[in-house]
């Protein structure tokens, strides 16, 4: 018998190509079932993206970021047990792809997301741009000739959140059409703290709330020059990946003072000239809550603006299922003494407004739940309608808003649309509320707000701008992506803050969408309202903000 030692030596020169345990050749093309799956992934992600077809975009990215995942984990599991290749070569692209994913997070964090969950990321190690401002004690003293007087009233004054009637709608003052040839004017732009708090402005000054490293602020800023003329501390500090940092809701002028609530429930009620506290309060501790059990209640922090009622200050109260629910609670404005508790519902993230239903003067408020309506002395309930809703996921943001003199339009975001409640008082005095129409293609405000103009509606539905009939819910238009900002209904036409720090004048035509000018403003995600002061509009977001003058005629 004769034995081939070269055979034996070498071995046979083909088995370098072939999976030792099989004998076969490697595959690269995967077989027809993994394709199909990929294939799938791909599709999903074009309908969710590039159509309507989902009512949630925020939803539909991150289903989109799921099936990305899946089809690739689908090859990559194919590729690693059945390509034949030899066991380094199938491990490699698993190695490869967890390494760089170990690498990159191990210097960049998510710093927050978009109103879309689209994530943006930042150094690791980095500071927030809030922790690198200087804090109150380094801004300097208040200077006698800069004292601002805040009791003096003017016909330009926008005092409170959404402006002088909470309805993100200004009379009085006709804006220019043509951009172009009349250009905005920057009057300033700076570093501002963080924070969702917008400007509110009264006799040429501006108020807001912001965050500075470990403090909560709410500061006082002349509005021609943008200095800082005092600030009111608050040791606390709010921060979430979905929610942000600092503050959300908007301090109210009145009478010379300055009414802020705090993200976590601190109300203060400020001397406008000074910053000095006049009285304060713990709402939450006032409800027998603490600071951790509000803060899973309210998960994204308190952003409800103090609305004032007569000589009342009118709060959403929250509390505990154990120890009480409360809609809202009311303190005297001069002592801050609790006037009233109304309602037996968790708050929501909207604010309180003073309106006119059936011809009574009542207090609006949008709950976790429902939305209804407040004796404006008592505080009593007078009518209440579901408005489902949950504070972590499917949250009510967006204001309620009277349309005619009995009839409430709601909107919201999540997929859930807008529904329009016709109200009623009977003659004994019984009050009721029953919807007219709910559709959920309609505007889907998830943190923004509408604007009425006549017989129609305007909003920012999943961040495209939209216009409807208001008493049939019915869409005249939809065009423009403007993302999770703000609008403004300014005469005829709407001031749209884009998400991305752009500001958009549009005209309230019903019949078309028509983009009359733009500029960019500031640079950063932007969610923050506007506050238009005459000719002179205060935007501002997390990081920066600034002043412009808006040619008018």
């Amino acid at each position: 018998m004769v034995v081939d030692q070269g055979n034996l030596a070498g071995g046979d020169k083909t088995s370098s190509h072939r999976n030792s345990s099989n004998g076969e050749n490697p595959r690269w093309n995967p077989p027809l079932a993994v394709w199909l799956f990929i294939l799938l992934a791909i599709l999903i992600i074009v309908i969710v993206r590039f159509t309507d077809a989902m009512a949630d975009h925020a939803i539909g990215n991150v289903i989109s970021g799921a099936a990305l995942f899946f089809s690739l984990f689908a090859w990559l599991a194919w590729f690693s047990l059945y390509s034949r290749h030899t066991f380094w070569i199938r491990i490699l692209p698993f190695t490869l792809i967890v390494s760089l994913v170990t690498g990159f997070f191990a210097f960049y964090r998510i710093d927050h997301v978009s109103g879309e969950l689209v994530p943006f990321f930042a150094r690791r190690f980095s500071s927030h741009p809030d922790q690198l401002l200087p804090l109150p004690n380094q801004t300097g003293p208040v200077l006698a000739k800069d004292t601002p007087n805040l009791s003096v009233k003017n016909p330009s004054d926008f005092p409170q959140f959404l402006g002088k009637n909470r309805n993100a709608t200004v009379d009085g003052i006709e804006l220019k059409e043509d951009w172009k040839e009349s250009k905005p004017k920057e009057i300033w732009k700076q570093s501002i703290g963080a924070g969702w708090s917008a400007f509110s402005a009264v006799n040429g000054y501006a108020v807001t709330m912001e965050q500075r490293g470990p403090l909560e602020l709410t500061t006082c800023y002349r509005l021609d020059t943008g200095a800082i003329l005092w600030s009111h501390a608050t040791p606390a500090r709010y921060q979430n990946k979905l929610g942000g940092i600092g503050p959300r809701s908007t301090p109210t002028i009145h009478k010379g003072r300055v009414y802020s609530l705090g993200v976590t429930g601190k109300l203060n009620c400020l001397d406008g000239a000074t910053g000095d506290v006049v009285w304060e309060k713990d709402i939450p501790a006032e409800l027998g809550s603490s600071t951790v059990e509000d803060a899973e209640l309210v998960f994204y922090g308190r952003s409800n603006s103090p609305l004032i009622v007569d000589d009342l200050v009118v709060i959403p109260a929250g509390g505990t299922s154990e120890k009480g629910l409360h809609s809202l609670v009311a303190y005297h404005c001069e002592t801050g003494e609790e006037k009233w508790r109304g309602g037996t519902h968790q708050i929501s993230y909207s604010s309180p407004s003073l309106v006119e239903i059936c011809a009574t003067r009542q207090i609006l408020n949008v709950n976790e739940k429902t939305v209804s309506g407040h004796d404006c002395i008592t505080g009593e309930t007078l009518w209440s309608h579901p408005w489902p809703g949950n504070n972590l996921s499917n949250s009510n943001s967006s204001q309620a808003v009277v349309i005619s003199t009995d009839k409430v339009l709601l909107s919201k975001g999540y997929g859930n649309g807008a529904m329009l409640l016709q109200i009623s008082r009977s003659e004994n005095g019984d009050w009721s509320a029953k919807k007219i129409w709910k559709k959920h293609n309609v505007l889907r405000t998830k943190f923004t707000n509408v604007v009425v103009k006549g017989n129609y509606t305007f909003g920012l539905s999943d961040g495209i701008l939209q216009c409807i009939e208001t008493e049939t819910g019915r869409v005249r238009w939809k065009k423009g992506r403007y993302g999770h900002g703000q609008i403004l209904l300014v005469g005829d036409k709407i001031l749209v803050l884009a998400e991305n720090g752009t500001v958009h004048l549009i005209s309230a035509n019903p019949k078309r969408h028509q983009e009359l000018g733009k500029f960019k403003a500031i640079e950063g995600t932007s969610w923050n309202n506007l506050c238009l002061y005459g000719p002179y509009l205060l935007v501002r977001n997390s990081q920066e903000a600034a002043c412009f003058e808006l040619p008018s005629k």
